[in-house]
């Protein structure tokens, strides 16, 4: 059990909401959600597709902006940063991995895994992304583009991509919801494999209940509310 102290706590939302226009009217995709995450936790957030899980995600890592409510990471307001203070404190803290892989097409495995670390100055940046490649299981892939990578192949590299500029806390919106089931399973062996090596705190979105098992607390999701 990670000790719930002031010095542990990751991130802590109070009182979020996310409100957008619609032709309808106001809709409400979130409403009123609290939650602390502690340094080096396993949290799942759970849910139907529809009841706020991403839009939550977002808004925890500041790729979003609430309607109502703050988070704070490590100390910081992410209310109080403009768009490029929040890209900046993802470039240090964060890591990120997609349902959609987001590699670039035009640049390789490696290129795609070395660009986060050359962008935040990194001095032994092809190192690190070799290093990173060869612990997912692709040195004979440094040279392949997406096109030429299956999708399990792909979200290794987005991965290896993530946990190469050794964040302290990694997002994981659906990562093996475009995976068959056994990919799937590999995928997410390797992800809480290098979890556990790194001490990462873990921010994992599913819909899959036994993934969520990984995961030491579950927060569920209902019509945009925190079910207690």
């Amino acid at each position: 059990m990670v000790p719930d102290s002031q010095e542990n706590i990751e991130i802590e939302a109070t009182g979020l909401s996310k409100h957008v226009t619609s032709s309808e009217g106001e809709l409400a995709i979130l409403s009123d959600f609290s939650c602390r995450v502690l340094g080096g936790e396993t949290v799942a957030i759970l849910g139907a597709s529809g009841s706020g899980k991403s839009t939550l995600l977002g808004l925890l890592a500041g790729l979003d902006v609430p309607s109502a409510g703050r988070v704070i990471f490590r100390s910081e307001d992410l209310a109080q940063l403009d768009e490029d203070g929040r890209a900046a404190l993802r470039g240090r803290h964060m890591g990120f991995v997609f349902q959609s892989f987001q590699l670039l097409p035009s640049l390789t495995a490696l290129e795609n895994v070395l660009l986060p670390l050359e962008l935040a100055g990194v001095a032994d940046a092809d190192e690190r992304a070799r290093a990173a490649l060869e612990r997912v299981g692709l040195t004979p892939r440094l040279t392949h583009y997406p096109r030429q990578l299956s999708g399990g192949e792909q979200q290794r590299v987005a991965i290896a991509r993530a946990f190469a500029p050794r964040p302290s806390i990694l997002f994981a919106d659906e990562p093996t919801g475009n995976l068959d089931a056994a990919t799937g399973q590999r995928i997410i062996d390797l992800l809480f494999g290098l979890n556990a090596e790194s001490g990462t705190t873990l921010v994992l979105v599913t819909h899959d209940a036994t993934l969520a098992e990984r995961c030491g607390r579950r927060l569920h999701l209902e019509g945009g509310r925190l079910k207690q």
